[in-house]
């Protein structure tokens, strides 16, 4: 045979068939492909709810102030007499040494500041005076507190600054105020202050 009659012979002949190969590695690399896709998703979408999650907990710390501030100024309206006893809901005259933030009935026992912050977030508060005995005066000498006090006069001239020192001749508790703020996603915060 010629080297001519060959070549005419190729050009007609017909052509073999497709076995698939090609098909079936674009297949694997599409399946490996969504595969990826979906595992970076998923990564994304928990790296964002964890971010929100953060966000919620330091919105609802940052609302507990306040229920600090209503704690104080209910605090500061009332007389030495009354904060000798108990005044449910919210108001203890001991300390109560079991005492616990996170198993107290906060629904039944504690001082409702708001429901709705607009956040979202449900504010309450318990004040305790830090003395071991409800129902004594801090002078009782049955009674043990926590006080702060002064027999000298409150004059700067000492070198204290405002708020740095008592009245003279005065005894006063310290109180306990905690703060409990339950917000979106069961955002729960405690934030505790102590005043005189």
């Amino acid at each position: 045979m010629s080297e001519s009659r060959l070549c005419r012979l190729h050009p007609g002949s017909p052509p073999r068939a497709q076995r698939g190969v090609v098909l079936f590695i674009a297949l694997v690399v599409m399946v490996a492909m969504t595969l990826a896709g979906i595992a970076m998703f998923r990564q994304v979408g928990t790296g964002v709810t964890i971010a929100g999650n953060l966000a919620f907990k330091a919105n609802a710390t940052s609302v507990a102030d306040m229920g600090i501030e209503s704690g104080r100024s209910w605090l500061t309206a009332q007389g030495a007499a009354t904060l000798q006893s108990d005044l449910v809901p919210g108001y203890y005259s001991s300390w109560q040494a079991a005492f616990n933030p996170t198993t107290f009935d906060w629904t039944n026992n504690a001082t409702l500041v708001t429901t709705d912050d607009g956040t979202g977030n449900e504010v309450r508060y318990v004040v305790h005076r830090m003395c071991r005995n409800a129902g004594l005066t801090v002078n009782d000498p049955n009674q043990q507190c926590v006080t702060i006090g002064s027999a000298a006069a409150g004059g700067s001239k000492g070198g204290a600054g405002y708020g740095g020192q008592a009245l003279s001749n005065t005894t006063q508790p310290f109180f306990r105020v905690t703060v409990r703020t339950a917000g979106p996603r069961n955002t729960v915060s405690y934030v505790q202050a102590i005043m005189y």
